[in-house]
């Protein structure tokens, strides 16, 4: 496969090297998906009579690559990336955010999620064109909630409630806590879960002093954690046990979803004998939007992928191709990996919910396929879309993205937060350890 990607892009690259050739830098690089990309920009020199070559970068490497071909002049003309480069690579020049800007207008800026449009907001233009993205969810069994009569798990009270209810060790843990301090996994499930109660290490100003609402949020982290196994505990633990009937609820990205329903070898659900039985996809819940007593409206926290146009010879054929990408052929986009890339753009002027629709029918898994719509009902699907709408990330509002993203890669939240686990600190100690360190971060 991968012999065979390759391939296909070299022989794409040596025919699209003209005038009318932009070079298309992208995050999607295993071998199938790449396939997928170039046969779009297949499609879209057939359309359009113009060349995209579609050149793979790491998502690691992405943020040095750029800096390091701005300064030689030699960017690519569109790139799709994650939301931390955004603001960032505005402010340096690396964006032409006023092409970018002008392809959501082309596109009709209203058939895209307001939340998802608001991330890349830069002095009231948008600075990257949303493509995609996926909201972190509580992800728990239903059919246990329903037997106890729990209501669903969307604020920290009914959580809790429900980890009294359910948490019987070692055969059912309440819940399945991030305790790994140096995985990304945790400070991932930690800002979603501060973020509900209202709290943020940066303000309009840049990193400030945390307070009283994460001092509460982390306290029921700990009451989380206190109902989970020992240990340090990451992405793994928490997909096994839910996987094989010993959790109750834990927290994931939707990449779990075709796994829960039995398409994929790798990470079979070991609730029954059957691993490809979607047994557990049928018993389990979704919940994006969480609160906490101090922010009744809670958060969402989602990952979402933008393109954007740099400085480019050729602003036009960029334009339209990210007018193509997010247009005509954006449900080949999503087809890249639906179960991983939910629509931000949900319809066009035709049909309000066109992509949505049209997602919601594509093949997720790996070792077997079924659609989305197929595993779970239309009002799953539509609640974790909707998710998108309400989401939030550190710095977004506040336009102090870069602070925040200096604040998590740390790592000193997910330390003073394990010493509140271990029983070291108490919260109001650990945010007063926290405050100490961060305002100190360059």
């Amino acid at each position: 496969m991968r012999i065979l990607s390759l391939f296909m892009i070299l022989l794409f690259f040596s025919f699209s090297i003209n005038a009318d050739t932009i070079k298309y830098w992208t995050t999607e690089e295993q071998p199938a998906r790449m396939m997928k990309q170039v046969q779009m920009a297949v499609d879209f020199n057939k359309i359009t009579g113009h060349n995209v070559t579609v050149i793979p970068i790491s998502e690691s490497e992405m943020g040095k690559r750029a800096v390091a071909g701005f300064a030689a002049g030699d960017l690519p003309d569109v790139i799709y990336t994650t939301l931390q480069y955004i603001l960032p690579w505005a402010e340096a020049g690396i964006i032409d955010v006023d092409a970018t800007n002008k392809v959501v207008d082309m596109l009709g800026r209203d058939t895209f999620g307001k939340k998802a449009l608001g991330m890349a907001n830069y002095d009231g233009q948008s600075a990257g064109v949303p493509v995609d993205g996926w909201t972190q969810m509580v992800v728990y069994r239903k059919d246990l909630f329903e037997e106890k009569g729990l209501s669903a798990p969307t604020s920290f009270d009914n959580i809790t409630t429900a980890i009294e209810a359910l948490h019987s060790p070692p055969n059912m843990y309440g819940f399945v806590a991030a305790t790994k301090t140096d995985e990304n996994f945790m400070s991932q499930v930690l800002e979603h879960v501060l973020l509900a109660n209202g709290c943020s290490p940066v303000d309009s100003n840049g990193i400030s002093e945390m307070g009283a609402s994460c001092a509460e949020a982390i306290s029921f982290y700990k009451k989380l954690a206190e109902a989970s196994p020992p240990g340090d505990l990451y992405w793994k633990q928490s997909r096994e046990l839910y996987f094989a009937g010993k959790a109750a609820m834990i927290i994931w990205s939707p990449f779990i979803m075709d796994e829960l329903a039995g398409l994929r070898d790798s990470a079979p659900p070991t609730i029954n004998s059957d691993p490809t039985s979607p047994e557990l996809a049928s018993k389990t819940g979704f919940i994006t939007n969480v609160s906490g007593p101090s922010n009744p409206d809670g958060a969402a926290w989602a990952d979402v992928r933008f393109m954007i146009i740099t400085d480019s010879d050729n602003t036009e054929v960029a334009q339209e191709w990210i007018k193509y990408a997010v247009g005509d052929g954006y449900v080949q986009t999503l087809s890249i990996a639906p179960e991983g890339k939910f629509p931000v753009r949900r319809g066009d002027s035709s049909d309000p919910q066109k992509f949505v629709k049209a997602w919601s029918s594509l093949p997720v898994g790996v070792d077997r396929k079924a659609p989305l719509k197929d595993l779970y009902d239309s009002a799953v699907i539509n609640d974790i879309v909707a998710g998108l709408d309400v989401a939030e990330r550190w710095g977004v509002k506040e336009g102090q993205l870069s602070a925040a993203s200096k604040v998590i890669n740390s790592q000193i939240i997910n330390r003073e937060v394990r010493e509140v686990i271990d029983g070291n600190k108490s919260a109001i100690d650990a945010v007063a350890a926290i405050n100490s360190q961060i305002t100190s971060i360059d």
